[in-house]
């Protein structure tokens, strides 16, 4: 990643944690840290913990997503498709940063529904994501990442094509049932078979090619 393309990431990850240091003096000592599948709180933890965990793992998450283009072998270079690689990383940031204003805000007296509110946000980054799947060429860390797809381009290319849309179906569907009142965690299943559809497709696209003798090149 070039340097110009830190910014926005960096700028991320500096407003979660500015946002930590603002609320922190009105965080009480012990603050809620987990959810059952009600939405209920059932775990705590010290205000340190969830106050700044999240904040130094996106960092950390970061730092990774630079190496990783630099740990790809040459056949599986992510250069071709670097500017849309960038774009992912920011919107794992802005995910992530959500997730953690999200689980802040019971400690500041805040009532949410961590369960919609989180389930929510997830179809929103599957719709984006869907949005440049198409553009993800065939590498080792991003995309639908099968046996299949990563054994030839056009496997990958169909199965990238046909999961775009999926991503972006499974999303609106999924706000539309929790909108219309269905309680969020009915809604997983649909993650569940939009993945496994990628799956098993790029699984039915390598073999019809190969029936056909097309596989080669």
């Amino acid at each position: 990643m070039k340097l110009s393309a830190l910014i926005i990431p960096l700028a991320i990850c500096a407003a979660a944690l500015a946002f930590s240091a603002i609320v922190y003096p009105r965080l009480p000592d012990v603050v809620p840290s987990h959810w059952d599948w009600k939405g209920e709180v059932d775990g705590h933890a010290s205000k340190n913990q969830v106050a700044f965990l999240l904040p130094v793992c996106m960092v950390g998450l970061l730092g990774l997503f630079q190496l990783l283009p630099w740990l790809s072998p040459k056949p599986f270079s992510m250069d071709g498709f670097r500017k849309t690689y960038d774009f992912i990383i920011n919107v794992v940031m802005v995910f992530f940063a959500y997730m953690h204003v999200l689980f802040l805000l019971p400690g500041l007296g805040v009532k949410v529904e961590i369960d919609s509110a989180l389930m929510v946000a997830m179809f929103l980054f599957f719709m984006v994501l869907g949005n440049v799947l198409g553009k993800v060429q065939r590498n080792l860390y991003v995309g639908i990442r099968t046996p299949w797809t990563l054994a030839n381009d056009r496997v990958w290319a169909d199965t990238h094509r046909l999961s775009a849309w999926i991503f972006v179906g499974m999303g609106v569907i999924g706000i539309g049932l929790i909108l219309c009142g269905v309680y969020s965690l009915f809604t997983l299943p649909l993650i569940l078979v939009g993945v496994l559809t990628t799956v098993f497709y790029s699984l039915f696209r390598y073999k019809q090619l190969e029936r056909r003798g097309e596989l080669e090149g």
